[in-house]
């Protein structure tokens, strides 16, 4: 099971990143929440179950990101987001530590 840290910077990094962009008018902004966010779980990702599920995990991340704009709507901009924020999380909880 992967750590804590990374759910907490995934869940900052979208829900942190569309909030920004929301409550500021500034997209960009938003964009370089989930980025820093993104960065940070990353490294954690890679510390914990190496390289290649550290990238699978990014991809995913950067893919619940574009989907929650499709997602949106359907659901809504704030149900899209925590949809997709949730599937991360579990995701990066359900994957496995490396053996060290």
């Amino acid at each position: 099971m992967a750590s804590l840290p990374a759910v907490a910077l995934t869940t900052a990094g979208l829900v942190g990143g569309f909030a920004t962009a929301r409550s500021t008018k500034n997209r960009p902004l938003g964009g370089a929440v989930l980025a820093a966010a993104g960065s940070g779980a990353f490294a954690v990702w890679k510390k914990d179950s190496g390289l290649p599920a550290a990238i699978g995990l990014t991809v995913l991340y950067l893919g619940a990101f574009g989907g929650s704009h499709l997602l949106a709507k359907k659901i809504g901009a704030w149900p899209a987001v925590w949809t997709v924020t949730g599937a991360t999380a579990i995701a990066s909880l359900l994957t496995p530590k490396k053996k060290s």
